[in-house]
């Protein structure tokens, strides 16, 4: 991205000394140590579409380990993910199956929303760990039931697919927000936007076709809410250090004329206590991104404080994270001078300059920061590495794509007993901000959080009168 070549050797020292490091998050309670072969994690996949195959192809790049069996009602996915797993394991139809084997410690689930719950209560039942994709239940009974079932198993690991909270650059700005460098932070903005979006796929069976197609289908998925918007929900809740109180959206089905019944654009606001908002927008029509100069697309974050902001987006594998910070300058200082004459007025308004525009400065990972204690070449090579930075010749990038890191630390969490930092909570949270969001769009009203206490829960029987 193209920067301003005006640059001082001051810059960089504040940029360095404000633009705070990589959160390090301390270790999190016990749970339970898995008792594997070696200190090997022995895992199985349930869902092997292109999700389930993704996470497959980057755990083959990770240690501790192996995989052990797949399964998939769609066998051509079945065999698929055999061959793409470096540890050939068997595969299987049913995934009551693979749960009955005994040498399987723990398992990864990327099926469909609408099956997430059903197979993750299977999972924990059989006593294995459970890693499963976002959105992480579907339904507000759901939410209860297994908040219930896993606190009866609180030696099992409960993960589930967040994957921003392990990028470097997203555990960065929420470091610099609880430092204060932003100030006080009142305003995220979050957008999704794809051209042309979801598309109706030919299911190899016509018989299949609404599963085939089942993000398109609100039986079976909660849409774009779900599907895209969980992720940035659980960033904004993630910043904002506090749940939503209540959410108000708009959606429409105005472009896909194809039999889906879910929206393909949502605009959606979520009020947070203090007046806090995170304004979101995911559309089908547009896909442009309005920050970091128009140099990405699709999605990204802006997060708005009293004395700074911060552009921010997670990486792709062709793709590395972005994160720039602007300072926020202050009010422009006018002098009168005598002779000169008053500003003209429209409409009550005096017409002033607005502020000159600010450069994004990079988000600063620890190797990056300047602290006095290097050596007179390890500071020289920080000085070039920040030039470049603002120059936009190169940006920092994480060294792990926190896909891998997510993975990782959920293995680690199997062998040691550690909580996740993306745990039941948390993921019990974005889905019910997701719940909640798509009852607010259907029913064209504000829908607090706290209904979520009374929504799916079985009313207790009346007492009969003696």
């Amino acid at each position: 991205m193209a920067q301003s070549p005006n640059l001082n050797r001051r810059d960089f020292v504040k940029a360095a000394g404000v633009a705070a490091a990589a959160a390090r998050l301390e270790g999190a309670p016990a749970i339970q140590t898995v008792k594997a072969a070696n200190n090997v994690v022995q895992y199985g996949v349930i869902g092997t579409g292109g999700r389930g195959q993704y996470l497959i192809r980057h755990m083959n790049t990770l240690d501790g380990c192996r995989c052990v069996a797949v399964c998939d009602i769609y066998q051509p996915n079945m065999e698929a993910a055999i061959k793409a797993s470096r540890d050939k394991p068997k595969g299987y139809l049913d995934y009551r199956e693979l749960l009955a084997r005994t040498d399987v410690d723990a398992v990864i689930i990327a099926v469909p929303l609408y099956l997430h719950f059903p197979i993750t209560r299977d999972a924990l039942l059989a006593g294995k760990h459970v890693f499963c994709e976002k959105s992480l239940v579907f339904k507000p009974e759901e939410v209860h039931a297994l908040r219930a079932l896993a606190k009866e198993r609180p030696k099992q690991v409960l993960q589930v697919g967040l994957q921003r909270r392990y990028s470097k650059f997203y555990q960065t700005a929420k470091q610099m927000i609880e430092k204060g460098v932003l100030g006080k932070v009142t305003h995220i903005y979050a957008q999704w936007h794809r051209n042309p979006g979801w598309r109706m796929r030919k299911a190899p069976d016509p018989k299949m076709q609404r599963q085939w197609n089942w993000r398109l289908f609100r039986e079976f998925s909660g849409g774009l809410t779900a599907e895209l918007g969980s992720h940035q929900f659980d960033v904004a809740t993630w910043m904002f250090g506090a749940e939503p109180e209540f959410v108000v959206g708009v959606g429409g089905l105005d472009t896909h004329k194809d039999g889906r019944d879910v929206y393909d654009n949502i605009q959606l606001i979520f009020s947070y206590p203090g007046g806090r908002k995170l304004m979101y927008s995911a559309i089908s029509t547009n896909k442009h991104l309005p920050i970091f100069q128009g140099t990405r697309t699709e999605f990204g974050e802006i997060i708005m404080g009293t004395e700074g902001t911060i552009e921010i987006t997670v990486g792709t594998d062709e793709e590395p994270a972005l994160g720039l910070w602007y300072y926020e300058p202050g009010p422009p200082k006018v002098e009168k001078a005598a002779g000169v004459k008053e500003k003209p007025v429209i409409a009550g308004a005096t017409l002033a300059a607005t502020g000159k525009g600010q450069i994004g400065l990079p988000l600063l990972f620890e190797r990056d920061q300047i602290t006095g204690r290097e050596s007179f070449l390890a500071r020289e090579l920080k000085y070039a590495r920040l030039w470049l930075y603002k120059r936009g010749i190169m940006v920092p990038e994480e060294d792990r794509n926190p896909v891998d890191v997510q993975m990782d630390e959920f293995f680690e969490c199997c062998r040691t007993g550690k909580r996740p930092r993306a745990d039941l909570e948390v993921g019990l949270s974005d889905s019910t901000a997701v719940i909640l969001a798509n009852l607010a769009m259907d029913e064209g009203r504000r829908v607090y959080f706290h209904e979520i206490e009374k929504m799916g829960r079985t009313p207790e029987p009346k007492a009969r009168k003696a």
